[in-house]
């Protein structure tokens, strides 16, 4: 077969390939949430109901995005210490940490702020009270010891106990994400670190730490969007964030179509808003090829 038959065979079978259309490869969910989210963003500044809903709940969106960060952070300093022991040589150190992640684990996120808010908080100011009542006793009249006597479980909000529940919660998740950011990375490095004269502190820190968090992002930014979510969980104790003020006002205007209309769009968007954030940074730290 000569060479031009066999161009003009390969130039007709091409054109007689299906083509796909061009409306099969538009990613419509995309379109779809698009088009809901300005729906409701056209029905907030021309519906007076949604509008006055939509003011109502913007003091919940600053709650709600305070307790996200402060739990994180507390999640991702406790999860690092606590990924750091479960890959401990030191069997105290690895029992205590594994201890920890396993329990914390099998307990739902709203019996832990229970527990957090009404059982060990009040403990913990009590064995504080104690302190400062031992203190004033042997060392004197000192400020810090006078704080502690005098402290209450009034003086501890509940926000503040909501972070401090969630925190210690998703540390148990981090500490998994960071214990396999740890073991991915090769004994060899380890080893050449030591062979030059580093301690084990500055090889894990200088050496692979570094490569382990630039593995675990993704994880590291997915439970940061679910964390997010999870802060509604803080209406239990009655923290006014989006969730508990959209209870507010649906209980006192009985608006509950316009009221949860407006609570979906605001936890979608700050959770899409996180997510492109967070594979932004994945990008920018090559994570993602």
């Amino acid at each position: 077969m000569s060479e031009a038959s066999w161009s003009s065979k390969s130039t007709s079978g091409s054109m007689n390939q299906p083509r796909t259309s061009w409306w099969r490869e538009v990613p419509w969910w995309v379109v779809m949430v698009i088009a809901t989210g300005f729906l409701v963003l056209y029905l907030i500044l021309a519906s007076p109901n949604y509008h006055d809903t939509f003011i109502y709940l913007r003091q919940g969106v600053i709650t709600t995005l305070r307790i996200t960060l402060f739990a994180y952070l507390i999640a991702v300093t406790f999860g690092l210490l606590l990924g750091l022991g479960r890959t401990a040589k030191n069997i105290v150190v690895y029992n205590l940490a594994t201890l920890y992640v396993t329990v914390v684990r099998g307990i739902p996120m709203v019996v832990i702020l229970l527990y957090m808010a009404f059982g060990l908080i009040p403990l913990l100011v009590h064995a504080l009270n104690g302190l400062g009542e031992w203190g004033l006793a042997t060392v004197g009249s000192w400020g810090v010891f006078q704080a502690l006597a005098g402290l209450g479980t009034r003086d501890i909000s509940m926000e503040m106990r909501a972070i401090i529940a969630l925190g210690l919660g998703y540390a148990a998740y981090e500490a998994e994400v960071f214990r396999a950011g740890i073991q991915s990375i090769g004994r060899g490095q380890m080893e050449a670190a030591l062979s030059l004269g580093m301690s084990t502190f500055q090889a894990m820190r200088f050496v692979i730490l570094p490569q382990a968090v630039r593995r675990v992002l993704p994880p590291l930014g997915n439970d940061f969007v679910a964390l997010l979510k999870d802060s509604s969980l803080a209406t239990v104790l009655a923290v006014r964030e989006i969730t508990q003020l959209s209870r507010l006002r649906k209980a006192s205007t009985f608006r509950v179509l316009e009221t949860y209309n407006v609570v979906t769009f605001l936890y979608l968007s700050m959770t899409l808003l996180l997510t492109a954030l967070v594979r932004y940074l994945e990008r920018r730290m090559k994570v993602v090829e």
